[in-house]
């Protein structure tokens, strides 16, 4: 047999334990970036949806290094990212146990896809979620706001705004919108509540809250896998092949005392499908709906959108706002990410890089596509 050394470094973190199934299917941020009352009034994150990969070709704009001026082909991600209708706003009054809720105003034209969250059964019910509230406050809704917004100004340190996904502009099933609490950031308390009362009511694009070589997170639930043994959810190595009683297994699972098994140890469970959040992703590109150029740039001579030949495989096509970023997004198809401007951002010079694509590939997902476009295809091989 081969030398053993004694000890080696642990397979699989410890630090995303306990490995179970998450309980919402939908990310939730956990903090927001920090605030800073110098710069101008803007929201903190968004939603968007996953429509699948594509790749891109791309120069390198890093002086002094040596793939500076060359081109690299580089994976990436579609998101789909329908504008957000600002539905509510909510004050937080920072204690000593942290923040709570203090008070919140409603809008009066709540649409039944933010309703549905609230009703286990839709069709069933009779629908009456909100209905007193506006009752209430309809006919005196400029008074209510205004005492409402008076005592956030004097109490509160913290306004966030409550945020529907437009989720039936999209080509998804779907008919319950996500939710979503979006922190304002910048300004003074008065400046954040002037900047939710203009945004009230009102759809917020994409672009209106990122920007373009901007480093993002996203937070998202991360494909399920079932139950897995430990070689897959551990990472631990295969025993001997001669082992007797199977070799996809951990040798020792312990001594015999303390006669339990350690927490640490590698054992067979729930492997994805877990809340994961990943740190500063680059925006390639923010596109816009109904762009038919959207697939196109600077150096590729074809006018072509986002959407592949054949739609994104499992989604369909992308109608409306978009973001391509570098490299691959947790979760599946179709599944709701939370978008949040980043909290700790990268150090070094790759950071401010410019990003200058020169090919967006919408060739077929579905299986070895030769074609840009079908207009290309219907040319190359005429009438059939």
């Amino acid at each position: 047999m081969a030398h053993r050394k004694y000890d080696a470094p642990r397979h699989g973190s410890l630090g995303f334990l306990p490995k179970k199934r998450c309980q919402r299917k939908k990310g939730k941020i956990r903090s927001f970036p920090r605030d800073n009352p110098s710069v101008s009034c803007h929201l903190t994150a968004s939603i968007g949806y996953k429509a699948g990969m594509t790749h891109v070709v791309r120069e390198i704009d890093i002086p002094g290094s040596k793939l500076d001026k060359k081109d690299v082909v580089e994976g990436v991600s579609i998101i789909e990212t329908p504008p957000i209708d600002i539905v509510g706003i909510v004050g937080y009054i920072k204690t000593s146990r942290g923040l709570r809720a203090f008070k919140t105003f409603w809008s009066n034209d709540i649409k039944d896809e933010f309703k549905r969250n609230f009703y286990k059964n839709w069709y069933k019910s009779k629908k009456k979620a909100f209905s007193k509230y506006q009752i209430t406050h309809s006919k005196e809704e400029k008074h209510h706001k205004k005492i409402i917004c008076e005592k956030i100004k004097k109490y509160c340190s913290v306004i966030r705004c409550i945020g529907s996904s437009g989720v039936t502009v999209t080509g998804l099933s779907q008919k319950k919108s996500n939710i979503q609490e979006i922190q304002i950031n910048g300004g003074t308390i008065s400046e954040k509540i002037s900047f939710c009362l203009k945004i009230f009511n009102k759809k917020i694009p994409i672009n209106s809250i990122f920007r373009q070589n901007e480093l993002i997170d996203v937070i998202g639930i991360t494909k399920g896998k079932g139950f897995e043994g430990v070689i897959t959810r551990w990472g631990v190595t295969r025993l001997p092949r001669k082992t007797h009683r199977g070799a996809r297994k951990v040798a020792c699972v312990g001594a015999w005392h303390p006669s339990r098994v350690s927490y640490t140890v590698p054992r067979a469970g729930q492997n994805g499908f877990h809340h994961r959040t990943q740190l500063n992703l680059k925006i390639y590109r923010i596109g816009k709906a109904g762009d038919s150029s959207g697939g196109t740039t600077d150096f590729d001579v074809t006018e072509k959108s986002i959407t592949p030949m054949g739609g994104f495989p499992y989604y369909g096509e992308v109608k409306n706002d978009f973001l391509i970023v570098k490299g691959g997004v947790t979760g599946s198809k179709k599944r709701s990410l939370v978008l949040r401007k980043t909290i700790s951002y990268k150090k070094g010079k790759n950071i401010n890089e410019n990003i200058i694509l020169k090919f967006i590939d919408t060739s077929s997902k579905w299986g070895h596509g030769r074609f840009q476009t079908s207009s290309e295809k219907k040319k190359y091989f005429g009438r059939i």
